[in-house]
């Protein structure tokens, strides 16, 4: 559940708050939050301009319920002020619930009125960096090296995301495939970096089990999310078995760095809208699915390429850094550079398929939908 609260309502009026966080998320006093900052509610209107990072934020204050997502919507956040009931999943509410939007902060009576509502704009938060390219690409190193984490292993898939990540960090990888192609390749890429790798492989019979719990956390049928979040899911439960309490993924890179393929058609211009639009709308397309996925597992996804920091640097790296045109199309041009000074040359050129093709997960999920209808099996899991 992650975070969940709900009020006993009496005369119109909360009379009792029942409320509760499971890890990720903690409790700290009357605050329940999924944040890996200080959290300081000095400061209520302006919570997603001073927490530099992604945080979801439920807090009882004397007069009101106080809830707050960052500009970036990471971490799933709904509530419904008639019941004045607040969770990280929508299965919790009698009727369909309302989503705190990146940036807001919403101020909420304890007889249920709404008392105020603000909300962050992304240019409030990230503001280009007036700095050099040599500067850029150093701070962004840095921060990656410095990125905090515990009890982690490194989602490994062999592309320059997770190989720069594996390089910089003395941690185990783990990697999830059904392509004995894939397997082969990620263990001869796990042995040039250095790095120990411990590989489940999986077939048919994993995903049919695996298939109506991931539905159930993410809430939703559409079939592209579910076959992202497929293999999402048998990782971070793979590395939840092998005693690890956090993933560290290459979220992000794509985003920030131009990864697509549909950036290659795009002139530079048109290129820079779309890099910062994707960016603005990570959180709703990726990342809320990917936590909803660890929650429903209390495991905790480390995403070190979404640092505030970083982001600020990736916006001020011209675009053409990013896609080079030059001599043939180079996507993620200025990360494979950097990449190269800590992992080999051949595996930060290597052009990588998205995670659903090259596991083989989406080929796996259309051979069971031909006998399986998606939209009936989600009532199926148990995320709780």
């Amino acid at each position: 559940m992650s975070i969940y609260a709900f009020a006993e309502i009496e005369d119109g009026k909360a009379k009792r708050i029942y409320a509760s966080a499971k890890y990720p998320s903690k409790q700290i006093g009357n605050v329940f939050v999924d944040c890996d900052f200080n959290v300081s509610l000095k400061y209520v209107d302006e919570l997603p301009l001073k927490i530099e990072g992604f945080y979801a934020l439920v807090a009882f204050r004397p007069s009101y319920v106080l809830i707050s997502r960052d500009v970036l919507g990471g971490k799933p956040l709904y509530f419904d002020n008639t019941t004045l009931t607040f969770s990280s999943f929508k299965r919790y509410f009698e009727r369909e619930p309302i989503p705190v939007l990146p940036g807001e902060v919403v101020k909420i009576s304890y007889e249920g009125d709404i008392i105020d509502r603000k909300k962050c704009k992304f240019e409030d938060v990230f503001k280009p960096i007036d700095a050099d390219i040599e500067e850029l690409k150093e701070r962004i190193v840095r921060s990656l090296i410095d990125f905090r984490k515990k009890n982690a292993c490194v989602a490994f898939s062999g592309g320059v995301d997770s190989s720069f990540l594996a390089g910089l960090y003395d941690l185990p990888l783990v990697t999830v495939t059904a392509s004995k192609a894939e397997k082969e390749w990620v263990e001869n890429s796990a042995k040039a970096i250095g790095r120990e790798l411990e590989v489940y492989e999986f077939g048919e019979r994993e995903v049919r089990e695996a298939l109506p719990k991931v539905v159930s956390a993410i809430e939703t049928t559409d079939k592209l999310q579910v076959s992202i979040a497929l293999p999402i899911y048998l990782c971070v439960r793979f590395a939840k078995e092998l005693g690890f309490s956090e993933v560290v993924f290459g979220q992000g890179a794509d985003e920030l760095f131009g990864g697509y393929k549909k950036y290659e058609e795009l002139s530079y211009k048109e290129l820079e809208r779309e890099l910062i639009k994707d960016v603005m709308n990570i959180g709703d397309k990726n990342l809320v699915r990917d936590n909803k996925v660890a929650y429903s597992l209390e495991m905790k996804i480390l995403t070190p390429y979404l640092q505030w920091d970083i982001i600020r640097c990736a916006i001020s790296i011209p675009v053409e850094l990013k896609v080079k045109k030059d001599g043939g199309v180079i996507r993620k041009y200025i990360l494979r550079e950097m990449a190269k000074e800590f992992i080999p040359k051949e595996i930060a050129y290597r052009d990588k398929k998205a995670i659903q093709y090259s596991t083989k997960t989406s080929n796996i999920l259309k051979k069971i939908l031909r006998d399986i209808n998606l939209d009936k099996i989600g009532g199926e899991g148990n995320a709780m």
